[in-house]
């Protein structure tokens, strides 16, 4: 009675129907799947509920579309179709986080296919690295502080070629002028360098040095921005 309910209007005798029990033991499986992967993600991490979420659901809603397909062609390519035309309507997200999507979509995929062992294997292997490489900080890049983005606002009628040159060069192993920009309806100049610090200690000093060469106008330093190659 039970496999009647949930059988399909367009099944027939040529085509597997998916009993409830398997139904349920798969999802079920790809439930705990991404709970696994959200608590994974969730240590040493910066996270959103959102994210979280999504990550602890993706794996059962990749799961059941894959048990749907079932080895039909035609309603594969109809699915990877339908996929291709979903956006997300938030920001790019990071590296970490486009990873992890696509390990919940892989295990869910994996479940699926029925093979339930080698979905968890396969997520626990997966978030004990990820757990392994949050904790020993790898890849994380060694003197990030020496790294800074300088941003200086100069008059208009001061030429901008060379004229911070002698001091970067006291304070800086290396910098570039990486963008130009005119401000204040063009009565002031916006210059932005990428420079690596010698001693990150003597950075007011340098500061110092650019206030008086500058007129005394707007200097900020922060970070070198990576956010765009950062991916």
């Amino acid at each position: 009675m039970l496999d009647q309910i949930f059988r399909g209007l367009f099944d027939s005798d040529m085509i597997r129907v998916i009993s409830v029990t398997d139904f349920m033991l798969c999802m079920g499986c790809a439930l705990l799947i991404g709970l696994i992967l959200a608590l994974g993600y969730m240590h040493r991490c910066r996270y959103t509920k959102s994210f979280i979420v999504t990550l602890a659901l993706l794996p059962a809603v990749v799961c059941v579309v894959i048990m749907m397909v079932n080895g039909n062609v035609g309603a594969g390519v109809a699915v990877a179709g339908a996929f291709s035309l979903v956006r997300f309507r938030s920001v790019p997200g990071t590296a970490k986080e486009i990873t992890m999507l696509f390990l919940a979509m892989g295990a869910g995929l994996i479940a699926g296919m029925g093979y339930l062992g080698f979905a968890l294997l396969f997520t626990s292997v997966m978030c004990a690295l990820s757990v392994l490489y949050n904790s020993l900080d790898f890849g994380v890049k060694r003197n990030a502080a020496a790294y800074k983005t300088l941003h200086i606002t100069i008059p208009e009628d001061l030429d901008y070629t060379g004229v911070f040159e002698g001091i970067l060069k006291e304070y800086a192993s290396s910098f570039e002028l990486a963008r130009v920009k005119t401000t204040n309806m063009g009565s002031m100049f916006h210059l932005t360098y990428n420079l690596t610090l010698v001693d990150a200690g003597r950075e007011k000093e340098m500061i110092d040095k650019l206030r008086c060469r500058n007129g005394n106008l707007e200097i900020s330093i922060s970070r070198q921005e990576t956010t765009v190659a950062e991916l």
